[in-house]
């Protein structure tokens, strides 16, 4: 008997992931490459394979609407070409929202693309509007100028939004909307926004979906200059299990995070709010704002190793809507002289907020105490500042800061987003 034999040979799919590119100069009949470059933004997204990615070269741009997937392993990538100057400022031809770039069938679910290094300006709504996805990675964008949000998203789970810079937008800066899961929010800058810098709503009346964002992790994002038509640096409807971390906010004329319902499902629930500096404008709300409302009262929510600091003689540290409010904790905190318990109806002293068992170890201190030269808005933290050392440890939940330095340096925990590093003189 002959026996045969056979060889399986096995090639990876994303060995054949291709790169194509987008050009003022190009023509949409072309292939698509480096030398014959496709030229609107539309053509490609629908083009693109799974892996595959597009360079858009330095020019001015409509957007467009992306509704084909990529996949978890080969995602689907739409980016400046390295060194490019990449300017997005009119709606695509398939944009059903009047938005610049948008991520939505209308049939299913959008997965797995990537949209990096894109300048997306003046949207007459949203600048970049991603709705009904999983595993969306917005990042490195300047998202400025739009008439309503900068960076929105609707129904979108997974979704990570890092390293952008949204700004002077007509409404928030960076708005994760209605029913989702783990949401990662990290390192952006949100600023001059009308309204919040980063605003999270379950929106109970937004159908399917049980009226709250789940799992949300904020954090290394610096919010500055948001709120003067109200909203919060950090605004949550309706969002529990949230890990709020390592974030600094100055400046705001709204309150610095507030744990709400109006629109969610209930009150924001056991959320962690670590190792935040916080640094109000004057004539600004509380610095952290847990109020009641009509809906299930805010439960389980912590507040451990922030600077809470205002220059508000009429607001404090920390409002919650009564003495004792179901598995609230407070402590190792630097703030005012100033809280309520009653839904911001009165203020009470640091000494009276103690007698109710939260901020045992915290301590009154100044910016001018505190940071190296807030005048300038350098809040890291100045050798002899009371915040050194003074936290509770949290290896597990917050084991660097804001710069990736590693917790501690010192003897201890430090209060704020900044650990405070010895420089030694030799």
């Amino acid at each position: 008997m002959i026996r045969h034999a056979f060889v399986l040979f096995t090639v990876s799919v994303s060995a054949f992931a291709g790169t194509f590119y987008v050009a003022p100069t190009g023509h949409d009949s072309d292939p698509g490459s480096s030398t014959k470059p496709w030229k609107t933004l539309q053509h490609a997204v629908d083009m693109i394979s799974l892996g595959d990615t597009i360079l858009v070269e330095t020019g001015t741009y409509a957007g467009c609407r992306i509704g084909l997937s990529g996949s978890q392993t080969l995602p689907k990538k739409l980016q400046a070409a390295p060194g490019a100057s990449v300017l997005v400022n009119k709606v695509g031809p398939q944009n059903k929202h009047n938005s610049i770039v948008e991520i939505e069938n209308f049939g299913g679910t959008v997965t797995d693309w990537v949209v990096s290094g894109l300048e997306v300006a003046n949207s007459p709504n949203y600048g970049i509007d991603v709705r009904v996805t999983d595993r969306i990675t917005i990042d490195s964008n300047h998202v400025h100028n739009s008439s309503q949000t900068g960076i929105f998203t609707a129904f979108s789970n997974h979704i990570l939004i890092q390293n952008n810079e949204s700004n002077n937008n007509g409404e928030h800066g960076i708005y994760q909307s209605n029913t989702s899961t783990y949401p990662t929010i990290r390192a952006n800058k949100s600023h001059h926004n009308r309204d919040a810098g980063i605003h999270m709503n379950g929106d109970a009346t937004e159908k399917p979906g049980n009226g709250l964002v789940l799992y949300p992790l904020v954090e290394d994002n610096i919010i500055y200059e948001n709120g003067l038509g109200g909203g919060s640096a950090i605004n949550c409807d309706g969002v529990d299990h949230g890990m709020f971390r390592n974030n600094l906010l100055y400046h705001n004329h709204a309150s610095g995070i507030s744990l709400y319902a109006i629109d969610g499902a209930h009150g924001s629930s056991y959320n962690t709010i670590y190792n935040n500096t916080i640094v109000m404008a004057p004539n600004s709300r509380f610095v952290i704002n847990i109020p009641h409302d009509d809906h299930a009262a805010p439960v389980g929510n912590v507040i451990e190793n922030n600077i809470l600091y205002t220059p508000d003689s009429n607001h404090g540290s920390i409002l919650i809507a009564g003495a004792h409010p179901s598995g609230f904790q407070s402590d190792h905190n630097v703030v005012v002289n100033r809280f309520s318990d009653n839904n911001g109806d009165s203020t009470i002293s640091l000494a009276k907020w103690q007698a109710l068992g939260y901020d045992l170890h915290s301590i009154i201190a100044t910016p001018a105490q505190l940071f190296v030269d807030p005048a300038t808005f350098n809040f890291q933290l100045s050798s002899g500042s009371p915040a050194v050392d003074a936290g509770a440890p949290l290896p597990n939940d917050v084991p660097a800061d804001i710069l990736n330095v590693t917790r501690p340096q010192g003897q201890g925990w430090d209060i704020g987003a900044y650990e405070f590093v010895q420089v030694l003189l030799l």
